[in-house]
């Protein structure tokens, strides 16, 4: 699985790519030989006025399936990455779960 980390006008720290990159590789844990690749676009939608403004977009590839897109957005980034990947992780599940049922009932 790929990590591929993208920081639109924010400074990337090694400390949010080492969160970022814990956090994904923990929730894609069950399903790391379904992802290929995730994406993560980290934004500060307000730039320097104060806010609930950090988001946090992750783009999923799954093989063989459509990508998944899940986005989380909290006061510092450190929330928004862990709120992304929450909702990472049910997705996926969702998913995969609906596609072992659509194959198992042709």
């Amino acid at each position: 699985m790929q990590i591929q980390i993208h920081s639109n006008g924010l400074q990337q720290s090694e400390a949010i790519v080492t969160k970022a990159t814990a956090e994904i590789e923990s929730a894609m844990s069950l399903f790391a030989d379904q992802v290929t690749r995730v994406e993560v676009h980290l934004h500060d939608d307000n730039g320097p006025k104060a806010g609930v403004d950090k988001r946090c977009v992750l783009e999923i590839r799954l093989a063989g399936l459509q990508p998944l897109a899940v986005e989380h957005t909290a006061a510092d980034l450190y929330e928004a990455i862990t709120g992304a990947t929450g909702k990472a992780e049910r997705a996926v599940r969702h998913k995969l779960e609906r596609h072992d049922a659509k194959r198992s009932s042709h």
